[in-house]
């Protein structure tokens, strides 16, 4: 057994109060509004229909705050996504109020947020108890890094819950599996993945690579994504469907999948994942890659063989 990996069916600090935890995965409607006023109002008319469920995890897509940008002026679209960052304050104000009102964790998607003057795509975790943490986009896309002209983030956390250690890929950061590696080797139970793909081979992309990343490391991933259009540069199409994904084993779904959505629609998709179930999997699966890595491997050069 490798030493690298935490023992996390006897890691005391890694208890969480339940085993079952009830995840709420928000398709956001991205619709034309008029002001500040008509972002909030469908942020809390979501929060309303996830909240009656009472899950213990609800999360919103990458960048959805983007539609505050359908009543700014975006003729130059560097600058307005910048802009965005003077409704920082009320979107974790508004975030803050309804985690607490909901007794929920909130993953509320990501949002463009200026820090020591760069441009990062941060994902925001707010607590019940009114606590806030962020994550930092790791790797940029190009329209990210050309059109925008973002930053990336450098840092990954994972965060320990009552309800399980959780860590948070945005979008394009689930396409590489180191990430999830490292939270994984940290304890995540759930990996969350905020996503806004323009595509369905965008699509593809990151929902294939969060059936990998929940594969290669026997957790689950929840992903979800913006649906709808806004008249502006690049928010024009969006691809979106949201799902609760498990490892693929006997204890889990057959197909890997606890529950999705219709694609393109406004929707929550729920479902009740077993923390149970997850660590003891870890060590009694059918394959526990986990454990079986071959790290002593993995630092060798690799051999390059010329055949010719």
């Amino acid at each position: 057994m490798s030493q690298q990996y935490p023992d996390l069916a006897k890691d005391p600090a890694h208890k969480p109060t339940q085993n079952t935890v009830r995840i709420a995965a928000v398709q956001y409607l991205l619709r034309s509004i008029n002001d500040w006023n008509g972002f909030e109002n469908q942020v809390r008319f979501v929060m309303k229909a996830a909240g009656d469920y009472k899950p213990q995890f609800v999360v919103f897509p990458e960048i959805f705050t983007t539609q505050l940008l359908s009543f700014m002026d975006t003729s130059d679209l560097r600058r307005a996504v910048r802009n965005m960052n003077d409704f920082t304050s009320r979107y974790i104000d508004l975030f803050t109020e309804l985690a607490a009102h909901w007794g929920v964790h909130i993953v509320g998607g990501s949002h463009p947020t200026i820090t020591d003057g760069q441009l990062l795509n941060t994902a925001y975790l707010f607590t019940p108890g009114g606590k806030v943490f962020t994550q930092d986009k790791i790797h940029l896309t190009r329209w990210e890094r050309e059109k925008w002209k973002g930053d990336p983030g450098h840092h990954l956390r994972v965060f320990d819950t009552p309800h399980g250690r959780i860590s948070i890929l945005i979008c394009y950061d689930i396409e590489f599996p180191e990430l999830a590696r490292k939270v994984c080797e940290q304890g995540a139970d759930i990996i969350f993945v905020p996503s806004c793909t323009d595509d369905r081979q965008g699509f593809w992309r990151v929902r294939y690579c969060c059936h990998a990343r929940a594969i290669e490391n026997q957790v689950y991933v929840a992903v979800t994504g913006t649906v709808g259009n806004l008249a502006v540069e690049g928010l024009g199409l969006h691809f979106g469907q949201a799902a609760i994904i498990t490892p693929s084993d006997f204890p889990f779904a057959r197909d890997g999948i606890a529950a999705e959505g219709v694609p393109n629609m406004e929707q929550i998709v729920i479902a009740d994942v077993d923390l149970g179930k997850l660590i003891s999997n870890r060590v009694n699966g059918t394959t526990i890659p986990l454990y079986d890595k071959r790290i002593d491997v993995y630092d060798n050069d690799v051999d390059v063989i010329t055949t010719r």
